[in-house]
């Protein structure tokens, strides 16, 4: 049984931080993982250490989109449709996991009706320091849970192509909420470990630092995507307003 995990990392201009982020992976206790960075067309020489590792370890991988892309979306599907490994995981170039990540989330998937796990994260400013602001999530999480919040931190979400299929990400904002519905529309549910396992570098670019920009790609997911009522529109959305209101003070 394939048991391997594709790490998908897009980056574009991280010189300062994708080091980092490839020695966190290079040092998971679980081993079965290919990582497949790809480069949107960087001009800082975020390409020449990338390259560097690809030759010492052959689990690391370099590709490159024809063009800047401006965004995560296409490189993170580049990424996705050249994926081999059964799970799908995602990492990007300023992110970083710890050492036990893979090998605590993996065990989660034979639970039957488990197609995403996902963990708790930390909070780090750009330069790296840590102060506690954890986040931490629900144990688990249906479909209409969900809808309330985007619970699943995308650098800690895993899911299950055995399970799902090979799914990519929409062309639209907040596009991995939307990829989490989608699994779980079908009837499955995303696990937590309940541990705290990655660390997420917040920046001014950060999408997490532009609330409003964050409400207006939700309110679209609600009405266009998932083509909820208007009532219940306004339910989730308020729901969603206040716990992301809450996240942001943590």
């Amino acid at each position: 049984m394939n048991t391997s995990v594709s790490i998908i990392t897009p980056c574009y201009n991280s010189i300062s931080t994708i080091q980092e982020t490839i020695q966190s992976v290079l040092k998971q206790t679980y081993p079965y993982w290919e990582m497949l960075i790809i480069d949107d067309c960087s001009t800082d020489g975020s390409d020449i250490i990338i390259q560097q590792y690809s030759k010492q370890d052959s689990r690391i991988k370099y590709l490159k989109t024809n063009k800047s892309s401006g965004s995560p979306t296409i490189p993170r599907n580049l990424g996705i449709e050249q994926a081999q490994g059964r799970f799908i995981a995602f990492l990007d170039s300023d992110d970083v996991w710890l050492p036990t990540k893979l090998e605590e989330q993996i065990p989660i998937f034979y639970e039957p009706h488990t197609a995403i796990v996902f963990s708790n994260y930390e909070k780090m400013s750009y330069n790296g320091q840590r102060n506690g602001r954890v986040i931490t999530a629900p144990r688990q999480a249906t479909y209409k849970q969900l809808l309330k919040e985007n619970i699943i931190g995308c650098l800690t979400a895993i899911y299950d192509t055995q399970k799902v299929g090979k799914l990519y990400f929409p062309k639209i904002g907040h596009e991995d909420y939307a990829m989490w519905l989608s699994i779980l529309k079908k009837g499955y549910i995303a696990k937590n470990t309940n541990s705290t396992l990655a660390l997420y570098r917040i920046s001014n670019s950060s999408i997490s630092s532009n609330k409003i920009t964050a409400f207006k790609w939700t309110w679209n997911i609600y009405r266009k995507v998932e083509r909820l009522p208007l009532y219940k529109s306004l339910y989730y959305f308020m729901n969603y307003a206040f716990r992301a209101g809450y996240k942001f003070l943590k």
